[in-house]
């Protein structure tokens, strides 16, 4: 097996100090001369390797929102079977932790109000999420709806978001244990 290659390297590299720049100077503050810094790469180097920012802030969403093979889809590990597996990994320290990660889909949240190719990554990835869970919901109520499915999935989903976007700043430590609640209601609703 052969050595990657060092384009890809310095790819991986850059992607990565994208990421560290946006969590801690916002969306807004990443520009390139501070991901080259974070980077420890010349701005000349990140631009030939990754191309000009908005390219380089598009293939950071498609990273974080993609799955091993490099394509977008649910933000629900692969592993996740049914829907209390979902939940507790919806619900679960993980995902709910305010890390870098958390930072930097925010970042793109925001960043996707204006820039439509970044709107689209997002819209696949909680999309394909909203179908899976309709799926784990109508497996665990076999005699609901499928609307009433896509709707609960709606619900969890929100609830999930919720829950990771306050986190940032509300402490609470039964946040989790009530957001969780408030979704198993809904889905005990069907």
């Amino acid at each position: 097996m052969g050595r990657p290659s060092i384009a890809a390297v310095r790819r991986e590299q850059i992607l990565d100090a994208t990421m560290s720049t946006i969590a801690e100077h916002g969306v807004h503050g990443a520009t390139l001369d501070r991901i080259a810094d974070s980077a420890g790469m010349s701005r000349g180097h990140v631009r030939h390797f990754v191309g000009n920012r908005d390219r380089l802030l598009l293939d950071t969403a498609i990273a974080v929102f993609a799955d091993r093979s490099g394509r977008v889809g649910s933000i629900l590990p692969s592993e996740i079977a049914d829907l209390e597996g979902a939940l507790d990994y919806l619900f679960g320290p993980e995902f709910n932790s305010p890390d870098r990660e958390n930072a930097v889909v925010l970042g793109l949240v925001e960043l996707s109000r204006v820039t439509p190719d970044i709107a689209d990554v997002l819209t696949t990835a909680y999309t394909a999420t909203r179908a899976q869970l309709a799926e784990l919901v109508a497996r665990a109520h076999p005699d609901a709806s499928q609307e009433s499915c896509l709707t609960a999935a709606y619900g969890v989903l929100t609830c999930a978001l919720g829950s990771v976007f306050l986190g940032d700043f509300d402490r609470d430590p039964a946040r989790m244990t009530r957001t969780r609640a408030a979704a198993e209601s809904l889905v005990a609703a069907l």
